[in-house]
């Protein structure tokens, strides 16, 4: 056994990312001054439980942290996937912070993956677990991930600040991904998306679709927004509602938008004061079905806020050139380049296309293997 050398890394930026380039390159990391000089430092509730969902899927994965939570070790193992797997993801951040690390953990473990998450299924933070559903799994077949076995199901909703809801995400495993050419984003054919109401009149979901399409009908005819009323058990345990919608191009890419409005009733310090004025279900459809249009006005073959898995995947690629159109660069994209260059040491060139106002990124990817599956 020789001596451990470890990656060193200040603050709690990036650390969900910081620790799922760990895992896949194999690097152990030390990760010192996590919110040392904050009235409440070290790590957050939802980082130890990523930390645990790590351990929980791995094999062999050694995770130190200090009293004060403002250092943590944290030395990658073998992922292992496997079936039954359970996580509580806790209410402090959604499901879908958990999901995106997964999704990409899942495809090079040793076994196919399928695991049971349980907290907040939708919020004005994360993507919703409905974008997860149909923006971000369709991208990953972009990277010749096989559609068979590659699935999320939603079997009851859950918002803030209690949570209560439940995904089944399976994943199938993968050799190695493909390398891509996908700069053409395309027009848009149509656009679907999805309402849900817990715990809230049906109707809201009415008034969110209506506004949408007040917005949409003008500008193309193939407009289907589903609803997704949940009652009872499936219904979690705080009132909310919502909207996710996805605009599906000529060229298959999807770009999407959504949020979620619930009831904050929390003892954290930032929300002492009474209940904040919910936005009305009418501006929620007309605020979102605008954002949509901005995404899609933006150019790219995704949106923002999937910059930084696009550039993960590519990033995993075999050692081939993959070139991809994004709009904007956005902030989290540029860190996701940052690390993977320290992890991965894979670089991009980056080329602004003025023309379109988007941006051309080339990389060669690392030629990541997935070492633990048997080759056939």
């Amino acid at each position: 056994m020789g001596k451990v050398t470890y990656k060193r890394f200040k603050g709690s930026q990036n650390l969900r990312l910081r620790l799922l380039l760990a895992t896949l390159s194999a690097t152990p990391v030390l990760i010192e001054d996590i919110r040392a000089d904050e009235t409440l430092p070290g790590l957050r509730p939802h980082e130890i439980s990523f930390l645990r969902l790590l351990e929980r899927v791995s094999d062999d994965c050694l995770i130190e942290i200090n009293e004060t939570g403002t250092k943590l070790k944290y030395k990658p193992g073998i992922v292992m996937g496997g079936k039954h797997l359970v996580h509580d993801c806790g209410v402090s951040r959604s499901i879908s912070y958990f999901l995106e690390p997964l999704v990409v953990l899942g495809l090079f473990a040793k076994k196919s993956l399928m695991v049971r998450l349980k907290g907040i299924t939708n919020d004005s933070k994360d993507p919703s677990v409905d974008t997860f559903r149909s923006a971000t799994l369709p991208m990953l077949r972009q990277f010749g991930v096989p559609s068979e076995g590659l699935e999320l199901k939603i079997e009851s909703r859950g918002v803030p600040p209690h949570g209560g809801g439940e995904v089944v995400l399976s994943i199938p495993i993968v050799q190695s991904l493909e390398a891509v050419t996908w700069s053409d984003e395309g027009m848009v054919k149509r656009i679907r998306g999805v309402t849900f109401s817990t715990r809230v009149s049906s109707q809201f979901e009415n008034t969110m679709i209506h506004a949408a399409r007040g917005i949409f009908n003008r500008l193309l005819p193939d407009v289907h927004i589903f609803t997704d009323h949940k009652a009872g058990p499936q219904a979690g345990n705080s009132p909310g509602y919502g909207i996710s919608l996805v605009a599906e191009t000529t060229s298959g890419c999807f770009i999407s938008a959504d949020t979620a409005v619930s009831y904050v009733r929390g003892n954290d310090i930032d929300e002492m004061e009474d209940e904040k004025e919910l936005m009305p279900p009418e501006n929620v459809g007309e605020q979102i079905a605008s954002f949509l249009l901005q995404e899609i006005e933006q150019g790219g073959v995704v949106d923002s806020t999937h910059q930084g898995l696009l550039f993960l995947l590519c990033a995993m690629c075999p050692q081939d050139v993959s070139k991809i159109r994004v709009g904007k660069l956005s902030p989290y994209g540029i860190e996701t380049l940052r690390h993977i260059k320290d992890f991965l040491g894979v670089k991009f060139v980056i080329k602004p296309d003025p023309s379109t106002g988007t941006v051309i990124l080339k990389c060669v990817g690392s030629g990541l293997k997935n070492l633990s599956r048997k080759s056939s």
